[in-house]
Formats: structure tokens, C-alpha cells, sequence
């Protein structure tokens, strides 16, 4: 079953102190700009490959997070950069959380996850894009494949 990210709706009230620490944490997080919240249900894996791609490009980093089943969407989104060489691992940290259950109307443990990934030193001269003046160093051998002939020589016949 599918699970999406969410944002507890009704919260037990906090204490006044934490509540000014949580308005202030809340605060910062929503002024960062380069997160990235997963969900495996509303968006394709590339879609949020793309979007990384484009915060590093941006903010020389990119912050993605995912709550349950949607962790595995961030390691393979993570994976898939350092892959290419496009990023490097800065941080990873995992939590769990209290979500309220709107179906049971308890509060439920789920998983989290945050990794960091900054830009690579080759991301620059990776994301170059391309213009009909110029070709790729990858494409700028001809890899045309051509039939491969061989002489067929009868046996015992050298």
C-alpha cells in the first residue's frame, strides 16, 4: 500500500515555550528553498530527479526528505545523482515522527528520512547543455554500428 507525505493536521497542544520553538523551526523550514518533500504516489521517479538536479544548479545543494514509504524514493533519487556523478553525500539523518491517524485518531510513528546532497565538482561541465554547435564528448566518436563481415572459409582450406 502506497503511503503519501503529510503534514499532521491536528496537533496536541504544545507547552507555550514549545510553541515558540516549533513556530521558529517551522519558520525555518518552510524558508528553505532547495527541500524537496517526497511522495511515491503524486510524482514519477524522474520528475524529482529533474527537480534535484535543478535546486543543486540553483542553490548548490538540494535537501530531500520523505516520511514511511516514500523512503525508498529518496535513496534511489539520491543514488541515482551520485551515480552519475552529478552530487555528493553531505548529511543523512533519519527520525521517526508522530503523525496523527485520521482513520484510528491516534498518533502513529512513521519513519523519516533527510538526506543532503551537494553539487559535485564535474556537475557543472555535466549539466552543459547541448546546442546543434555543439556535440558531447560521449557523442563526438562515431559510434555508428556497421555489420560485421567475415570471410567464411570452407574447412580443411586455409
Amino acid at each position: 500500500m502506497a503511503m503519501e507525505v503529510a503534514t499532521p493536521v491536528h496537533a496536541p497542544a504544545p507547552s507555550p515555550a514549545t510553541n515558540l520553538i516549533v513556530s521558529a523551526t517551522n519558520a525555518m523550514e518552510t524558508q528553505k528553498k532547495n527541500r524537496i518533500q517526497v511522495s511515491n504516489t503524486k510524482k514519477p521517479l524522474f520528475f524529482y530527479v529533474n527537480l534535484a538536479k535543478r535546486y543543486i544548479q540553483q542553490h548548490n545543494e538540494v535537501e530531500l526528505s520523505a516520511l514511511g514509504m516514500a523512503i525508498t524514493t529518496v535513496v534511489t533519487i539520491s543514488e541515482i545523482l551520485k551515480n552519475n556523478g552529478l552530487a555528493k553525500e553531505k548529511k543523512v539523518l533519519t527520525s521517526t515522527v508522530g503523525m496523527k491517524d485520521e482513520n484510528k485518531g491516534r498518533v502513529v510513528q512513521k519513519a523519516k528520512i533527510e538526506i543532503v546532497l551537494g553539487k559535485s565538482e564535474k556537475f557543472d561541465s555535466l549539466m552543459t547543455p547541448v546546442t546543434k554547435d555543439t556535440v558531447p564528448e560521449e557523442k563526438a566518436v562515431n559510434t555508428e554500428e556497421k555489420p560485421i563481415e567475415a570471410e567464411v572459409k570452407p574447412e580443411g582450406k586455409n
